[in-house]
């Protein structure tokens, strides 16, 4: 019996370890599979769909968008570097297209390339046309290259059949300009150099050992047989024997005569000279061909250069880069707008001397000299001395900042504005702000005069008030009466203390101040602005409050007292009642003696006043030793403070009766 149960308790054991194996199996399949099904990766076009459909229709797709291997440039996540490409720059490209099958292994680099930039000309993703281009043939290098240089009247043939690959290569090349192969091996690959129309049409001269395109633009040209735009006449006509050695000798390119000698043979020197004494160094020695091609060139009078680019070889501080150009410079005839190129009567080969070479252009200038007053500099025809003829990063082409050009000459200014306060246009170097440059009709070249010159800037605050006071010299527009134009070192650019410039037309406050026993601290220290407006105001006196408020602003502690204790009526009124403003021969600023001032309004006969104060005649009393003038708790405004006896009128307790 007990061995059966055994038997059956292990089978029942055996059963149900089973049943729990199967059931972990199949929880952890079920979490395997939940955690597939939640982390199942999507592809990029199912966000990128607009991208997918665009270039699934075009007829060349790179292999990595076809096969969809996006990852292989792209980072699924980050912001390192731009777009989320895994490398910057060429390197991405490179690590599937290496540089020796592509052609990238020769000196010469293609600039896009250089600069990193594949995607310059390709499409990384796909394109109509082959190489993944983002446009077919020549049109790719046009987006680059200024078009119109190759389609001139006269186009090379290869270039219209072949286009720019038939000379170029697209990445790199052992030669300058990308070429295949070095010129004139290039050239020869379609010009039969034995033929008799290419003999004919190069004077019989062996030019297979010359660069073609030293006459001949490679491109386009508006004249025959592909020639430059300015060609010299002895070229034009295969003449080359005008200047070189006959074809046949054993130096056929060699020229007969040196430098200057061989183009003097046709260019007379005295005519270029046209009578000019100064000449240019490169004509004086005969270098010619510093500045002239003796072939052909696309600039007009064979110039190896164009315009202002070929002095800038030579005259490189000259024609340095300027904030403020010379429209003369940079417009129209360039440097020749006033310099000849071969000689002058002219110091620095000028076309004209002086001012009268900048009145050719600046005619409106020129009226200037009708102003009564002028400029010295300017009256003298000196331009240059305060603006650069070339060009400057100062406004107006100034040779230096305004005000260091101005010290030039008047170096006493520049002591004399050194000061606390300074004007704001002497402050930003302006002095044009107020005065003309060149010539005016008022005294020191003013632009306006008195007031109306400050109203330029100061037009609100220069409006005088229609109801109050207006300062008579600022109603008078006597600014300068005041004011020091250009710097001072007292506040508000006055021309000397308060103290000074004010009773300059008050002087009757320095005539009381003798016999003055107190004055007014603002007017002792000249602070005469602490009360009054200096150009005006609303009140009378220019006043910038009325009493009592102007004085509390000083007076805090009679504001506070009044403010917590009964006021006395005058204080409370106005000031002046009591008390001048700026001086007295009272002590406190008082308008007359003490007790003639308080007997105005209380009457000092009466008999009660007199029963208040047990008798004592009023003119010999002190009011103040026993009230507050001001303010006070008590109803006949005696002071906080009281001594007893006083308090209960038993004066005889301290004082004999006499």
């Amino acid at each position: 019996m007990k061995m059966h149960d055994m038997r059956n308790g292990r089978r029942f054991l055996v059963f149900m370890l089973t049943v729990l194996l199967a059931v972990m199996v199949s929880l952890t399949g079920s979490r395997t599979a939940l955690a597939a099904k939640a982390f199942v990766r999507k592809d990029c076009s199912d966000c990128h769909k607009k991208f997918d459909d665009k270039f699934s229709s075009v007829k060349y797709v790179h292999p990595m968008v076809h096969d969809k291997k996006c990852e292989d440039c792209h980072l699924r996540h980050g912001i390192i570097p731009k777009l989320l490409l895994k490398h910057d720059g060429n390197q991405l490209c490179l690590n599937c297209h290496p540089a020796n099958k592509i052609g990238l292994t020769k000196p010469k680099v293609h600039t896009p390339i250089v600069k990193g930039k594949c995607t310059t000309c390709h499409n990384p993703h796909g394109s109509d046309s082959r190489y993944f281009m983002k446009s077919a043939g020549k049109e790719a290098c046009f987006q680059c290259h200024k078009k119109s240089a190759f389609e001139k009247k006269v186009v090379h043939k290869v270039l219209t059949d072949k286009g720019c690959s038939a000379c170029h290569l697209a990445h790199s090349s052992d030669y300058n300009n990308l070429l295949s192969s070095e010129v004139p091996k290039l050239c020869l690959n379609c010009h039969d150099k034995g033929s008799a129309s290419f003999k004919k049409s190069h004077g019989g001269y062996p030019v297979d050992q010359k660069n073609c395109t030293v006459c001949h633009n490679p491109h386009s040209s508006d004249q025959p047989k592909l020639l430059k735009g300015s060609v010299h006449n002895p070229v034009a006509s295969a003449g080359c024997d005008g200047c070189h050695n006959p074809p046949n000798s054993a130096n056929p390119f060699a020229v007969s005569l040196k430098k200057g000698e061989l183009c003097a043979q046709c260019h007379e020197s005295a005519t270029l000279k046209g009578g000019g004494t100064v000449e240019h160094m490169p004509f004086k020695e005969g270098d010619c061909l510093l500045c002239h091609n003796p072939h052909a060139s696309e600039q007009t009078k064979l110039l190896v250069q164009e315009g202002n680019d070929l002095c800038k070889v030579c005259h490189a501080s000259e024609t340095a880069s300027h904030l403020f150009k010379h429209k003369a410079v940079i417009d129209g005839k360039g440097c020749l707008s006033c310099h000849k190129p071969h000689a002058a009567a002219k110091k620095k080969l000028l076309v004209a001397e002086g001012a009268d070479l900048c009145y050719s252009c600046h005619a409106k200038t020129k009226e200037a000299l009708k102003g009564k007053g002028l400029h010295e500099p300017f009256s003298g025809g000196e331009c240059s001395s305060c603006h650069d003829a070339h060009g400057s990063n100062f406004p107006g082409m100034m040779k230096d900042r305004m005000d260091t050009v101005c010290f030039n000459c008047h170096s006493d200014a520049e002591t004399r504005f050194k000061k606390n306060y300074t004007h704001k246009p002497v402050q930003d170097s302006n002095c044009a702000a107020c005065h003309k440059p060149h010539s005016s009709d008022l005294k020191k070249l003013l632009k306006a005069d008195g007031a109306q010159l400050c109203t330029s800037c100061h037009a609100e605050f220069m409006k005088p008030v229609s109801q109050g006071v207006n300062h008579q010299p600022f109603t008078d527009g006597d600014c300068l009466g005041c004011h020091d134009p250009h710097a001072s070192n007292i506040q508000g650019m006055i021309t000397s203390n308060q103290s000074e410039l004010c009773v300059t037309c008050h002087s009757d406050l320095n005539k009381n101040a003798k016999d003055a026993k107190s004055s007014h601290a603002p007017f002792t220290k000249g602070d005469c602005t602490k009360c009054h407006s200096p150009h005006k105001a609303k009140l009378n006196k220019l006043l910038l409050a009325q009493s009592p408020d102007l004085c509390v602003n000083c007076h805090k502690d009679i504001k506070e007292k009044i403010a917590r204790q009964r006021p006395h009526p005058p204080a409370q009124k106005d000031c002046s009642t009591c008390h001048l403003p700026h001086l007295s021969k009272q002590k406190s600023l008082l308008v007359e003696p003490l007790q003639t001032m308080c007997a105005e309004c209380h009457e000092v006969e009466k008999p009660s006043f007199v029963k208040a104060h047990i008798g004592i005649k009023a003119a010999d009393m002190d009011c103040i030793s026993c009230h507050s003038p001001h303010a006070s708790n008590d109803p006949k405004f005696f002071k906080d403070v009281v001594h007893p006896p006083f308090a209960g009128r038993t004066c005889d307790d301290c004082h004999l009766k006499q």
